[in-house]
C-alpha cells in the first residue's frame, strides 16, 4: 500500500530529467556533470532504456557503466530516480521468445526495432520483467544516490494473440464462473455469438463487421488488470528488498487510457506523469491544468511528480509539428504545474541523442549545447526553483493543494464504455465531453479535483458526471446518497443508460440516474455535425439532443425546435437535501460556462480567489501553518489583483493592489 510519506523525504523541489548516459562515451559524463550542477539539477532519471545495455545476452549483466554512473551521481550530490528497462526488450529475448511478441488486432506479430515489443500475458516477458528488475534491485536498494524506483515506462501495451487468449480466457472464467452467464451478460444469441467451450472465446481481434460491445469492454478490463499485474512484480520485488524507498511509475496523460489510473495509483507510493500539451498559448496552459488535476486526484491529493515534460517545444501531433515555445513559457508553465501540486519539475530528456527515434525530442541540453537558450532558461528555471525552496519557510513541495469544492467524475471505464463504434453517436466521447467541463471552469476560475464514484464525495459541494455511459447500480445509490444528503451534481446526456457491462437498462435512457434527476428520456436525436441548436433561454448547442419527460424535475431551458420544440433540454430536480441537473444536449461554450455559472452558484462554490477567472489563474498550497497563493496571468491584460504577503519570486512584501503583468506570476507566502 502507498506511505504516507511526501516525495522527496527532504520536501526539497525536483529538478532534472531523464539522463541516459549510456548513450555516450565517458568523456561526456563528466560535462554532463558540471551543466547539471551549473543548473541546480538535484535529480536524473537513469534506465529507462538500457535493458540491452544492462542485459546484452540472457542471463549475463553489464553493471559497470551504471556502477560509474550511480557514484558519479552521488559524488556530485545528485539523486538517481532508477528506472527498469522492462519497456523495451533487447533483441536477444524477441529471438528466443517469439510467442511473447506483441500481435496487433489484425493478428500482424510485431518485431523489435522499437520500444514497447513485448506482449504483457506472455509468461516468459513476465519472468525476464522480474529477473532483471531483481538484478537493479539487489545491486542498487542500498546505493547512496538511490531516490526512488520508477518502474517500467508508460505502461500502456496492448496485445493479441494466443498467449493473450489464453490469459483472457482464465479473466473471463475468474469473472464470470459458468459460461452460461457470460452469455447471458455479453447477449452471444445475437448474431449466433453462442459459446460452448471456453476455448472458443478470443481476444476481439478483427472480424467481418462490428464486434460484441460487451466483449470489447470486458478485454479493456482484462488489459488493464493484466498492465496492473505487471506492474505489482515489480513494486514486489523492490519493496521485498527495501521497503522505505519510493516507488513510483509513469503515467501518460491524459491521452493513454489502457489501465485504470486509481488501481494503478494504489499500488505505488507516488503518482508520476509524463505531460506534453499539444497546443501552445492559453490553451496548452488550460492543458496543463488538467493533467495536474488529474495528477494530484490520483495520487490522493499528495503532491505528484512530473516526470516528463517538454523544454521549449509543443508537440503538435495531429498536424506532424513540433512547435518553439515562446521564450519564458517554460519557467511559467513549470509554476504552473507546481501551483497543482507538483514537486518539481523533471523532462524527457537531458541530453538530445545525435541519432535514434527521438533525435528531434525537446532536450535540457540540445544540440547546439551550452550556448542556447534553451539552456539559459533550464539554468534560470533551476535557480528559481532552488530560491522558492530557500525562501519558502515550509517544504512547499511536500503538502497539500487547497480543498476544491468541486469534483468531476473521472472512470476509465465511462471512457472504455464510448470506444464501442456501435453507439448512435461519437459525440458521447468520454474525454472531450470531461476537458470540456474542466476547461469551463478553470475560464470560471474554479479549481476541480477527480473522483470515481466509489470514494467518500461528502467533501465536495458538486460532483460533475459529464460523460458516463455504463453505470452501475451501486454507483448510482452512491450518487443518489450524495444529493440527499445535501450535495449538488450534474449530469449529462446519454449518463448510465446501460449498467456496467452494457446491457441497456429498459424503461427510459439515462436509466441509473433517472429517479435522481426526476426525468425520463424516451428518445436520442444525435445531430449532425454542422447542425446548430436554440434553446429558449438563449443558449446554443449542437451535435445531441434527446426527449425528456418531467418525472418530478423543473425544466431551465427547452429546445426551440422541431421536433423537439418545448421539450426540456436542461433540468433541475430536488432530491433529498441536495440538488440534481441534468443536461440533455452539448451545450456550446459559452452556454456552458453560463449553466455551469449558474450550477456553481446553486451548490454555494465561488472562484478561489475574487479575482480568478478567464486567463488568471488562481491556486493555493498549504506546508504546515502557511499557505502560497499561485497567481499566474495567462491572459492578455494586466490583472490588479489584492493579496498580503511575500512574494517569492521577487522576494518582496505585498500589501494591497498589485499589478501582475500577461504571462507573469506571483508564489505569495500568505499573511495569516
Amino acid at each position: 500500500m502507498p506511505t504516507d510519506q511526501p516525495f522527496p523525504k527532504t520536501d526539497e523541489l525536483v529538478f532534472g530529467g531523464d539522463y541516459n548516459p549510456e548513450q555516450w562515451p565517458e568523456s561526456v559524463w563528466q560535462e554532463d556533470v558540471r551543466l547539471m550542477r551549473k543548473a541546480r539539477v538535484n535529480r536524473v532519471t537513469v534506465g529507462v532504456f538500457s535493458w540491452s545495455s544492462i542485459e546484452p545476452r540472457e542471463g549475463h549483466y553489464e553493471f559497470g557503466w551504471l556502477d560509474k554512473v550511480m557514484d558519479l551521481m552521488a559524488e556530485n550530490g545528485i539523486g538517481v530516480v532508477l528506472a527498469t528497462p522492462t519497456a523495451s526488450p533487447p533483441p536477444w529475448f524477441s529471438l528466443a521468445h517469439p510467442e511473447a511478441l506483441p500481435v496487433t488486432a489484425d493478428g500482424v506479430r510485431l518485431i523489435h526495432g522499437s520500444r514497447d515489443t513485448y506482449n504483457p500475458a506472455a509468461p516468459a516477458y513476465r519472468a525476464a520483467a522480474k529477473r532483471v528488475t531483481t538484478a537493479l534491485a539487489e545491486r542498487y536498494s542500498s546505493h547512496p544516490a538511490l531516490r526512488m524506483w520508477h518502474l517500467h515506462n508508460e505502461y500502456g501495451t496492448v496485445s493479441y494473440g494466443p498467449e493473450t487468449d489464453t490469459a483472457f480466457r482464465g479473466w473471463l472464467r475468474a469473472k464470470y464462473g459458468t459460461l452460461t452467464q457470460l452469455n447471458a451478460t455479453w447477449n452471444t444469441a445475437f448474431w449466433s455469438q453462442g459459446y460452448g467451450e471456453w476455448n472458443e472465446i478470443f481476444a476481439p481481434q478483427a472480424t467481418q463487421y462490428l464486434p460484441n460491445p460487451s466483449q470489447l469492454l470486458d478485454f479493456k478490463r482484462f488489459s488493464a488488470d493484466l498492465l496492473r499485474d505487471c506492474l505489482r512484480d515489480q513494486v514486489d520485488i523492490v519493496r521485498g528488498v527495501r521497503p522505505d524507498v519510493p516507488v513510483t511509475t509513469n503515467f501518460m496523460l491524459p491521452s493513454w487510457n489502457h489501465y485504470d489510473q486509481w488501481d494503478f495509483a494504489a499500488e505505488i507510493d507516488d503518482v508520476s506523469v509524463d505531460h506534453y500539451p499539444d497546443t501552445p498559448g492559453i490553451e496548452g496552459n488550460i492543458q496543463v491544468a488538467f493533467g495536474s488535476d488529474l495528477a494530484r486526484s490520483f495520487n490522493a491529493g499528495r503532491p505528484w511528480v512530473l516526470m516528463e515534460q517538454a523544454t521549449t517545444m509543443v508537440y503538435n501531433y495531429a498536424q506532424g509539428r513540433i512547435l518553439a515555445r515562446d521564450p519564458g513559457t517554460l519557467l511559467f508553465s513549470t509554476l504552473q504545474y507546481l501551483a497543482r501540486g507538483s514537486t518539481g519539475s523533471l523532462f524527457f530528456q537531458w541530453r538530445s541523442p545525435r541519432a535514434g527515434a527521438e533525435f528531434f525530442h525537446s532536450p535540457m541540453v540540445p544540440h547546439v549545447g551550452e550556448n542556447s537558450r534553451t539552456f539559459r532558461e533550464i539554468v534560470e528555471l533551476g535557480t528559481t526553483l532552488s530560491t522558492l525552496h530557500e525562501l519558502a519557510q515550509a517544504p512547499v513541495a511536500g503538502r497539500r493543494v487547497n480543498q476544491n469544492r468541486v469534483a468531476i467524475v473521472w472512470d476509465s471505464a465511462a471512457w472504455w464504455s464510448t470506444d464501442t463504434s456501435a453507439l448512435p453517436s461519437t459525440d458521447v466521447a468520454f474525454l472531450p465531453a470531461v476537458k470540456a467541463v474542466h476547461r469551463a471552469l478553470w475560464l470560471l476560475g474554479v479549481n476541480v479535483d477527480f473522483v470515481r464514484l466509489d470514494q467518500d464525495l461528502s467533501g465536495y459541494n458538486l460532483v460533475l458526471v459529464p460523460s458516463k455511459l455504463a453505470a452501475s447500480d451501486a454507483e448510482a445509490e452512491t450518487l443518489r446518497g450524495y444529493v440527499a444528503d445535501g450535495g449538488h451534481t450534474a449530469i449529462w446526456y446519454f449518463s448510465g443508460s446501460t449498467d456496467e457491462n452494457l446491457n441497456v437498462r429498459s424503461g427510459g435512457f439515462s436509466g441509473a440516474f433517472a429517479e435522481l434527476l426526476g426525468i425520463r428520456v424516451e428518445e436520442h436525436f444525435p445531430q449532425l455535425a454542422a447542425t446548430a441548436l436554440k434553446l429558449s433561454d438563449g443558449s446554443s448547442a449542437d451535435c445531441w439532443a434527446e426527449a425528456v419527460e418531467l418525472a418530478g424535475a423543473a425544466s431551465i431551458a427547452n429546445f426551440t425546435e422541431y421536433p423537439l420544440a418545448g421539450r426540456p433540454a436542461v433540468t433541475q430536480h430536488a432530491w433529498g437535501s441536495g440538488t440534481a441537473h441534468y443536461i440533455a444536449t452539448r451545450l456550446g461554450e459559452d452556454a456552458l460556462r453560463d449553466h455551469l455559472h449558474r450550477i456553481l452558484n446553486d451548490a454555494g462554490v465561488h472562484p478561489d480567489h475574487p479575482a480568478a477567472g478567464y486567463g488568471l489563474e488562481a491556486v493555493r498550497r498549504y506546508a504546515g501553518d502557511s499557505s502560497y497563493l499561485f497567481l499566474l496571468n495567462h491572459s492578455a491584460e494586466t490583472a490588479e489583483i489584492d493579496v498580503h504577503g511575500h512574494d517569492l519570486l521577487s522576494d518582496t512584501p505585498l500589501d494591497g493592489p498589485t499589478a501582475l503583468p500577461p504571462g507573469v506570476a506571483l508564489i505569495v507566502r500568505e499573511v495569516r
